[in-house]
């Protein structure tokens, strides 16, 4: 059976599946969702994220592009976190993925501490997407409210994650089409595209050329 690194969510909590990209089930879900079965696990996820960032800045990026990878393969479901085993093979070893993400052991540390406050109460899921949003906040940026009550999922596709996870060097029309088949605009792949470094990252010439060809393109 797939395993959750250093988790223990419950399979009786991993029977839904909620899609982030087109929320078929948006109606289930609710910022205020863990309001009374574990009032202060937001809390508790903020805290340890400051902690984080405060001890690496860099860590901010990390836990916001690890959402990503993980909301761009089956939605926003917690696959990205399923370890290998004999019978199954997980995402982590996808060529986007392996030895590129970084933050699991922050995730880690975060479940731990909800699963002692209210034990298998908080999905995964929505760990890493509270984790995403107050990872920006903690370097200074905007916040947003996060719809919770996410279920983690018992499944993942490496070969999804090989194939619908852009590349490094995707060219525009390449990213374009990949985020298009996720209901995604042209502009909301420059927006995801920058918030993976939280808007800073190293140039090189083709980067370069590939900005100007997006701006070029949000203009028109």
């Amino acid at each position: 059976m797939a395993s959750f690194r250093g988790l223990s969510c419950s399979i009786a909590f991993c029977s839904l599946i909620i899609i982030f990209f087109v929320p078929l089930v948006s109606a289930q879900l609710s910022p205020t969702f863990y309001n009374t079965s574990c009032p202060n696990a937001l809390s508790i996820i903020r805290t340890a994220v400051r902690a984080a960032v405060a001890r690496d800045r860099r860590m901010g990026a990390s836990l916001l592009r690890l959402h990503f990878h993980d909301c761009f393969v089956q939605g926003c479901d917690a696959s990205l976190l399923l370890d290998d085993t004999s019978t199954f093979t997980g995402e982590k070893t996808a060529n986007p993925n392996n030895n590129s993400l970084r933050g699991f052991e922050v995730i880690d540390a975060i479940k731990s501490k909800l699963e002692s406050a209210c034990k298998q109460v908080v999905s995964c899921a929505d760990i890493v997407a509270v984790a995403a949003r107050d990872s920006v906040v903690a370097l200074g940026g905007p916040t947003w409210t996060v719809e919770l009550g996410r279920r983690d999922s018992t499944t993942a596709s490496l070969r999804s994650a090989n194939t619908d996870i852009p590349g490094p060097t995707a060219d525009l029309r390449t990213l374009i089409s990949s985020f298009s088949g996720k209901g995604l605009s042209a502009s909301d792949m420059a927006a995801l595209s920058g918030a993976h470094t939280i808007g800073q990252a190293r140039l090189r010439g083709q980067d370069v050329i590939t900005i100007n060809k997006t701006c070029e393109l949000l203009r028109a």
